[in-house]
């Protein structure tokens, strides 16, 4: 249960992080943006045409005495729909880490350099274009993860009892880890953490990843919400990387009124 508390806290010092550097939460809102506009977009497309979808894709149906056509394509449009949203929150992140890839590298070195001892990041050395092809690798990937556990708990969601209390709990929890992989791999990619070895890191400090990610997802289903916090979840699962490694961090130094201290690690760090 620690780790828990633990996982929680690098969520808040994230946000604490970026609301005292106005500069680095504004350029961190523009994917999050972008991105929003164009979930919206989709999903108010789904709402409009999803019924006539449904109704396209079962021509079977057609033959059946009233009401049965209506209330079974009724059904397959709001199942549709709960998948897109599902779907939705559990890809959100991974795109808009995509989208904003240069601005997040940038804040989550940012952190790296404000909290390390010495005042430097790591650094991966690959090409902008290396580090896109990786990151968009990798989310298909966890995209493929989740969505296979997405449509596992949806059919289990049918299930009496357990499906409208056990299952949604799991789902959360399913949704924290994959939003914690995503965030996570900002800083622990630039460190040349492979895929494979970032879940098998996860997995060894699960209840530090759902302290971080279960909480995260729960917002995310607020509308809007993701967007303003996405700048502080990249910056606090910067912080959480470097524990993960057990990597040595000073506190983010609260004195500078919202600047980088990062002059302040380079002289130190000549010195």
């Amino acid at each position: 249960m620690r780790d828990v508390g633990a996982g929680f806290g690098y969520l808040i010092q994230g946000q604490r992080w970026v609301a005292r550097h106005g500069k680095q939460y504004g350029f961190g809102l523009l994917p999050g943006l972008i991105t929003l506009v164009l979930y919206a977009a989709a999903l108010v497309t789904l709402a409009l045409h999803g019924e006539d979808f449904v109704t396209w894709s079962t021509p079977f149906a057609d033959d059946w005495s009233s009401p049965w056509p209506g209330l079974f394509r009724g059904f397959l449009t709001a199942v549709l729909f709960a998948l897109a949203l599902l779907l939705a929150v559990l890809t959100f992140t991974a795109v808009t880490l995509l989208v904003g890839q240069p601005f997040y590298e940038s804040l989550s070195e940012k952190v790296d350099r404000d909290v390390s001892p010495d005042g430097t990041a790591p650094e991966s050395g690959l090409p902008l274009w290396r580090e896109l092809w990786i990151s968009a690798r990798d989310s298909l990937r966890i995209l493929v993860r989740a969505a296979v556990w997405g449509v596992l708990l949806f059919a289990l969601g049918f299930l009496p009892f357990i499906g409208q209390t056990v299952v949604p709990v799991i789902g959360f929890f399913v949704t924290g880890f994959f939003l914690t992989e995503e965030l996570t791999a900002v800083a622990l990619q630039r460190r040349g953490v492979d895929l494979r070895d970032r879940l098998t890191l996860l997995r060894s400090r699960k209840t530090l990843v759902w302290g971080f990610g279960t909480p995260l997802g729960l917002a995310f289903l607020v509308p809007f919400v993701a967007v303003f916090l996405m700048p502080g979840a990249v910056a606090g699962a910067t912080l959480m990387a470097r524990d993960l490694l057990d990597e040595e961090t000073d506190e983010p130094d609260d004195d500078h009124g919202g600047h980088d201290n990062h002059d302040d690690h380079e002289q130190r760090a000549a010195a």
